[in-house]
């Protein structure tokens, strides 16, 4: 449709040129000669008036020869390209000089009137027949003692003026030949600099929105264009990896949800028709109630995940004793460590150090960490916290001595729901969204994290908080 309204402009365009061609060739025309006219008999009248007045009254004075007389017709003629006639007041051709393109002169002018222009300067026509062709006449009397004695007459053939025009609209027509075809190459230009790029993105964006996010626009240009164009494909990209982290997402999400719900409907169906004997009952309601928490946790995450992916995300920032959080939250794990013979060592800067940050999402944080860091640390091992004051900055870290992350999986570590190999042997309570928690909560105070891992040797996670003057 968008190609169709084009085509119908081109068009109109090529039409509304033909037209405007059409009426620069007859109006344009006749406001051209009709000025060209009048300046060529005003010319003509200038000149037979002078002629008139200065020279040729000396010819009824006695002052003027014939001979010199004629030579003065012949010199007009010349300038002119015209037929000069001096007659007398009753008609009759005293003299005349004409050049080759003009019949001779008659003996007397039939039906002689010198006023029969009227008040006009000149008159058109053939003059009563002497002329082939139309010619432009001019009639000034020659005036001897007050009295006109005799009239200077000068005809000159109207194709002058039509020379002079058809000279000047030449220049016209080409003038705007070339004005058409320059507008003709932008509109070319245009057409290839911009329609047709914009009906790609037009058709892209038709694409992207019927749901085939795998359109790509052809990029050729680095101009706005072409930037634009490697936006949209770089934002169908981005869709491409949204639909598919989606779909990840929901299998990942029905997976994890399937399996403990599979193993509770399970057991209490065991349980409910007796294959399970009542002695058995506390066994398995503990690993229901396992399988509840790791419900309950993920549930949780997903929660937590989905504040941060919230736009109008707010932190409730307040100042705290960094110190203080680490020895609670290490205090939680008391139990835990006791079990799996594993020590925390807190290594602190100084006694007291404030940080500027949401409490509630940097208590998380560490407890992830730390939670982490035990679960996949060896018995008899020592998990350390460390603190480090560094200008505006406060540089905490928790590092384990476990079996470490194997390199190839150091880049997926934050991705939501990803479980290492080794992991899954250890972890089995895991949600795989604890990693994805602490990055998104570190990166909304707008600061970093950063993990060292060697596998075999340790895991070292370090995060910055903004520091404040106590």
């Amino acid at each position: 449709m968008k190609s169709t309204l084009y085509l119908k402009f081109i068009f109109i365009y090529i039409v509304f040129g033909f037209l405007s061609l059409f009426t620069a060739a007859t109006l344009t025309e006749n406001l051209v000669s009709t000025p060209i006219f009048n300046r060529v008999s005003n010319s003509m009248y200038r000149e037979a008036t002078m002629v008139a007045n200065d020279y040729l009254p000396g010819y009824f004075s006695g002052g003027l020869t014939e001979s010199d007389a004629q030579m003065i017709l012949s010199g007009i003629e010349t300038q002119l390209d015209a037929a000069v006639w001096f007659v007398s007041k009753d008609g009759k051709v005293i003299l005349s000089a004409q050049s080759g393109n003009y019949p001779s002169a008659p003996d007397s002018i039939k039906d002689f009137d010198p006023a029969e222009s009227g008040s006009d300067r000149s008159q058109t026509g053939d003059y009563h027949g002497y002329f082939d062709n139309d010619v432009i006449t001019v009639t000034v009397p020659v005036t001897y003692g007050y009295f006109p004695k005799g009239y200077l007459m000068i005809h000159q053939y109207t194709s002058v003026v039509d020379t002079m025009t058809d000279t000047l609209m030449r220049g016209v027509y080409i003038t705007f030949i070339v004005i058409f075809l320059l507008s003709f190459i932008i509109l070319l230009a245009f057409h290839f600099l911009v329609y047709r790029p914009l009906h790609k993105i037009t058709e892209a964006a038709t694409q992207y929105a019927s749901g085939n996010l795998e359109y790509e626009i052809p990029v050729t240009t680095e101009d706005e264009m072409g930037y634009l164009s490697a936006s949209l494909n770089y934002m169908s990209s981005q869709l491409r990896d949204m639909e598919d982290y989606q779909k990840k997402f929901v299998a990942n999400v029905s997976h994890d949800f399937r399996s403990p719900l599979t193993s509770i409907k399970g057991y209490v169906e065991a349980m409910t028709d007796g294959t399970i004997p009542p002695e058995l009952h506390e066994k398995y309601l503990k690993i229901i109630l396992f399988e509840t928490e790791r419900l309950t946790d993920l549930t949780q995450d997903l929660l937590t995940l989905n504040e941060f992916d919230t736009n109008h995300l707010l932190l409730n920032r307040e100042v705290f004793d960094i110190h203080e959080m680490i020895k609670h939250v290490a205090a939680s794990f008391e139990g835990v460590c006791t079990q799996k013979k594993i020590s925390i060592e807190l290594v602190f800067a100084t006694k007291h150090l404030n940080v500027n940050a949401d409490k509630r999402k940097i208590q998380q944080v560490l407890y992830n960490l730390l939670d982490n860091a035990i679960k996949f640390s060896d018995p008899d091992s020592i998990v350390t916290i460390e603190t480090t004051d560094r200008g505006e900055k406060v540089y905490t870290s928790v590092k384990d001595n476990g079996m470490g992350i194997p390199r190839s999986a150091l880049g997926k570590i934050w991705e939501r729901f990803y479980k290492s190999d080794l992991s899954r042997g250890k972890d089995k309570k895991g949600t795989g969204l604890g990693l994805a928690i602490v990055k998104e909560a570190i990166q909304a105070h707008g600061e970093n994290i950063t993990v060292v891992s060697t596998e075999g040797v340790g895991t070292e996670f370090s995060f910055s908080l903004p520091k404040v003057a106590g």
